[in-house]
């Protein structure tokens, strides 16, 4: 395989890295910046609550639009937006303009070109893994397991980089990687006909864009196996939102000693998920993916909630987040490997942003309800509040039927759909096939 066929995959991969070192610093980096401009976890929370808004209707709204602005646009544009969004927040505080309410609405300003431009840039890579030459499987797993490294880096440089500046200068780092990120799809995708607008779709009427809309969100609700995972999916980013924006660091200022045990614990559970992405890549093929999901899930969400509400020292959660870094290292690439097995590729931007909007339904929520019961109940009810929900959603793939057809295509007769009765079957799917389904 030519070099410079690879050479597009590698700049998503390395656009994404840095992305995601970015949002590391962000997912550090503002709710600190909130806690020590307003002492107020309920603050905290409703930061985090008015950047995640914003996602969700994006994604709700967003699907249509990105295949006929054009993949690459919609990525550029994201970053920089965001970007300059993040670097107005310190520079705002530094010449004393920055009130509570401008906060919010530059993290809302974030969030409102977030979801797009990650969905931009997750749907190319089935088209550019083909170009590679890379298998379904490995290309999930070489994204997710970049994107683990990029977030087990952002974090440890984030801990560390608070202590050492303040929360306010990581925002600055944190606005220069977006700028980065763009301009490598700016120019590493130029002449990419799938990260190219759509030449043959019809001009972006207002009864087009209802008609692109339906069509994205009748497949996700009529394909059961998906529907499932979204629901799921949803459930526990609320409850992710509200360990990563209130409870850990709120537990982290209040028991563990500061920003750098909260950079620390984040880094090793994103270095085991890299890990266990690594490993999924490796021999996962040999597996059933239900159970390794299932098994999954249960170690990256409940036990970190109730050994954090048990605990004032870092060490016993550290094990913890490192054993759930493993389980939550298999779950992205068991999903993207899924999604792109089952949802056709002139489907996949409607689908991709109805499936990105329905998970992060709750999103929004998660930090806040976090924020107030932390106020009204205190840390450790909170947390066992959040981690017996997260059991309890977790144990879905166990629990219900339609979680069977999570495995391979292959083992299924041919022809038989793996998904429902109800649905049309989908073409079967093209080596390094990917995809943007919930994340965790």
């Amino acid at each position: 395989m030519p070099a410079h066929a690879r050479t597009p995959l590698a700049t998503v991969l390395a656009a994404n890295a840095i992305s995601i070192s970015g949002n590391s610093l962000t997912l550090i980096g503002v709710p600190w910046f909130a806690l020590e401009t307003t002492g107020s976890p309920g603050k905290a929370g409703l930061v985090a609550f008015c950047a995640a808004v914003p996602v969700v209707v994006s994604a709700i709204a967003g699907g249509p639009v990105i295949d006929r602005i054009g993949r690459r646009r919609v990525s550029v544009l994201s970053d920089l937006v965001c970007g300059l969004a993040l670097a107005a927040i310190p520079l705002l505080n530094e010449a004393g303009l920055l009130p509570f309410w401008m906060l919010c609405a530059l993290m809302a300003v974030t969030g409102l070109f977030h979801a797009p431009g990650e969905t931009a840039r997750h749907v190319l890579v089935p088209d550019l893994a083909r170009r590679a030459g890379t298998p379904l499987t490995r290309a999930a797993s070489l994204y997710d397991a970049v994107s683990r490294g990029a977030r087990m880096t952002g974090a440890a440089l984030a801990g560390l980089l608070v202590a050492l500046i303040g929360a306010d200068t990581v925002l600055y780092v944190d606005a220069a990687t977006f700028a980065v990120s763009a301009l490598l799809v700016l120019a590493g995708l130029r002449g990419i006909p799938s990260a190219e607008p759509l030449r043959e779709a019809p001009p972006l009427s207002l009864a087009a864009y209802r008609s692109d809309l339906r069509e994205g969100y009748s497949f996700l609700l009529r394909t059961r196996l998906l529907l499932g995972i979204n629901l799921m999916v949803m459930i526990t980013n609320g409850l992710g939102q509200s360990w990563s924006s209130v409870l850990l660091p709120v537990h982290a200022r209040q028991d563990l000693g500061g920003s750098a045990a909260l950079g620390l614990l984040v880094a090793v559970f994103g270095g085991s998920a890299l890990l266990g992405a690594l490993l999924y890549g490796a021999v996962g093929h040999r597996f059933p993916r239900r159970p390794v999901f299932a098994i999954g899930f249960l170690l990256a969400g409940a036990p970190s909630y109730v050994v954090a509400a048990f605990t004032d020292t870092t060490l016993p959660l550290l094990v913890t987040m490192a054993l759930g870094g493993l389980g939550a290292g298999v779950l992205n690439p068991i999903l993207t490997t899924v999604f792109y097995e089952t949802v056709p590729e002139d489907l996949r931007s409607r689908v991709g942003g109805a499936s990105t909007a329905g998970v992060l339904l709750t999103t929004p929520l998660g930090g806040l309800a976090a924020g107030l019961l932390v106020e009204r109940a205190g840390l450790t009810t909170a947390l066992l509040t959040f981690g017996g929900i997260y059991f309890l959603a977790t144990l879905a793939p166990l629990v219900f039927p339609a979680w069977r057809a999570m495995e391979s295509p292959g083992q299924e007769a041919p022809g038989k759909s793996t998904l429902s009765s109800s649905e049309p079957s989908t073409p079967a799917p093209a080596p390094g096939r990917e995809e943007t389904t919930p994340r965790r």
